[in-house]
């Protein structure tokens, strides 16, 4: 327990330097007053659009979840939605991505399946995200013709991707490897270790049914669409006539950036992202940083306020489930 606690300590207090260095770097050069006067010069219709935007994302994201989710159980969209709420808002007071954790054990206690089916399907979801975004960069890269520091994120994001999805063909596979039976026999010894595996491994099963797959990366890419519609939003909100491809870039650099390990919320590495990709269209640092915070603002607000409602409704304590489910918990 106490190296637990440690490793977990490391992992957050990484994190937090991390989003204190970047907002140190976004910081540079900028006109704090300039910022402030930017923002409160928002435009309120484009803002309540961008909202919208928000709401229909988390929809289709939502949508997704239960897709792959169904293979393993047929949970109601709407509980469904609400816990993936409440991770979102985890997310966003934890540092490091821990809300991904905290909706698996959510629905795995709320629901009696296993947690760790569960975060096998969050998994899933996660290297589909990946797979896409990078897919939306690339494309906007080629149209936009940028070049520089951006370009060779999304390269180190395809590199990423392909690596991911390696990772899960192997984990797929792994009791086909050769020498797999030496290695069970070893991890025997462990059978608490060799449980969590077996389930972990039946969540990431649904990588391999294609139909769920396709369905999962049709709703992947509806969702990015609608983070798109926000950038543009946000964008006339602020007086700038984004093109479709510079907002396709912005809503993939910023989103690929809040895979780093950071402090709570993404705070620092969703600003810097934005601002050095508006800066590659010649948007002027002050100015990118407003269009970035605003964004991430009505991000954080919406997912958070989501996810405390979802949170009052369902409440934290664990659901009684039935004798049949809660033994296949865990």
């Amino acid at each position: 327990m106490t190296r637990r606690l440690t490793t977990s300590f490391a992992r957050s207090a990484i994190g937090v330097l991390i989003s204190l260095a970047c907002i140190y770097l976004v910081l540079r050069g900028v006109d704090l007053g300039k910022t402030a006067d930017l923002l409160g010069s928002a435009r309120p219709a484009w803002l309540a659009l961008a909202v919208v935007g928000i709401l229909a994302d988390l929809f289709f994201r939502a949508l997704r979840w239960q897709c792959l989710i169904a293979p393993i159980c047929r949970v109601p969209l709407r509980r469904l939605s609400a816990y993936m709420l409440i991770g979102y808002l985890a997310n966003n007071v934890l540092p490091a991505r821990l809300g991904e954790l905290v909706r698996s054990h959510y629905l795995g206690d709320r629901e009696g399946i296993s947690r760790s089916a569960t975060l096998g399907t969050v998994v899933v979801e996660r290297i589909v995200d990946t797979v896409i975004l990078v897919a939306i960069g690339a494309a906007s890269i080629l149209i936009l013709n940028v070049r520089g520091v951006v370009v060779s994120a999304i390269l180190v994001g395809v590199a990423v991707a392909g690596l991911l999805c390696v990772a899960l063909a192997v984990a797929l596979a792994a009791h086909r490897l050769p020498g797999a039976a030496r290695v069970a026999a070893f991890l025997d010894r462990w059978p608490r270790i060799v449980g969590i595996a077996i389930r972990l491994r039946h969540g990431l099963r649904v990588a391999a049914l294609p139909r769920t797959i396709a369905l999962s990366a049709v709703l992947s890419v509806a969702a990015w669409s609608c983070t798109v519609l926000v950038v543009l939003a946000v964008g006339q909100a602020l007086g700038l006539q984004l093109t479709l491809g510079e907002g396709a870039l912005l809503a993939a650099g910023t989103n690929l950036a809040t895979a780093v390990p950071s402090g709570p919320g993404y705070l620092g590495t969703f600003e810097i992202a934005g601002q050095s990709i508006a800066a590659a269209f010649g948007i002027p640092a002050t100015l990118g940083l407003a269009l970035a915070l605003l964004i991430h603002v009505l991000t954080l607000a919406v997912s958070s306020i989501g996810g405390v409602v979802a949170l009052a409704r369902l409440g934290w304590g664990r659901r009684a489930v039935a004798p049949e489910t809660a033994d296949s918990a865990g």
